[in-house]
């Protein structure tokens, strides 16, 4: 794989300069801006875990900057290692944290992460060829699903909050899906709300798990 080799592949993207997608680029700001906002929502709180979300939120922002500004092979390294840490810290905390399961079993949940989203991306693929890249991210949406369906009774707020992710990471993904196929009729594409909408439903886990620790917490008080 070489690292350094340029790649088109969204939609505002028509030439290898570094403003070739000014909106893809800018709209980063959005990842920064909720990393921001969720540092002031969790100040003076003790929770190892979502500050560490918070940091990653952060790196999603820079590394998907880079990719949208050089679009090569190591930009894209860090376009996706932020998002796929954020992915893993999230089901090790609402493992151990939601479901109450031991720390053991939590790193376990994310270890089975792996072949779970290569088999629902697989047979998504083999559903819908056209899905692509975006069969991963699907199969977070349902993992998300799944956690607020287990979670319905015991923490209803929690599995409330947790479906409303889910359905705004779904709604993003359609748009990020829509790049490719509107270009023809839209040049600047749709990959930028994915952008914005994925800032909204990260910073807005993070809010979910947030208050899912501190009313824990009041209940134990």
């Amino acid at each position: 794989m070489d690292l350094t080799r340029q790649t088109i592949e969204y939609c505002e993207r028509t030439d290898f300069t570094y403003w070739s997608e000014p909106v893809n680029a800018v709209t980063n700001a959005a990842f920064l801006i909720a990393a921001a906002l969720m540092a002031w929502r969790l100040r003076g709180v003790r929770l190892p875990l979502a500050w560490a979300l918070v940091a990653v939120l952060a790196a999603i922002g820079v590394g998907s900057f880079l990719w949208h500004t050089h679009a090569t092979g190591w930009a894209g390294l860090l376009d996706v290692l932020p998002i796929l840490g954020f992915i893993l810290i999230y089901i090790f905390a609402a493992t151990r944290d939601f479901l109450g399961l031991s720390p053991a079993r939590a790193a376990a949940a994310v270890v089975l992460f792996f072949p779970y989203a290569g088999g629902v991306a697989w047979g998504l693929n083999v559903l819908v060829p056209q899905m692509e890249a975006n069969a991963g991210y699907a199969s977070v949406v349902l993992l998300i699903f799944v956690y607020a369906l287990i979670l319905r009774r015991d923490a209803p707020g929690t599995a409330r909050g947790l479906a409303i992710g889910a359905g705004i990471l779904a709604v993003s993904l359609s748009f990020r899906a829509l790049d490719g196929p509107v270009c023809a009729v839209f040049p600047l594409g749709t990959h930028f709300l994915w952008h914005i909408l994925n800032a909204v439903m990260l910073g807005w886990m993070i809010e979910v798990y947030r208050r899912h620790r501190l009313a824990g917490a009041r209940a134990q008080g």
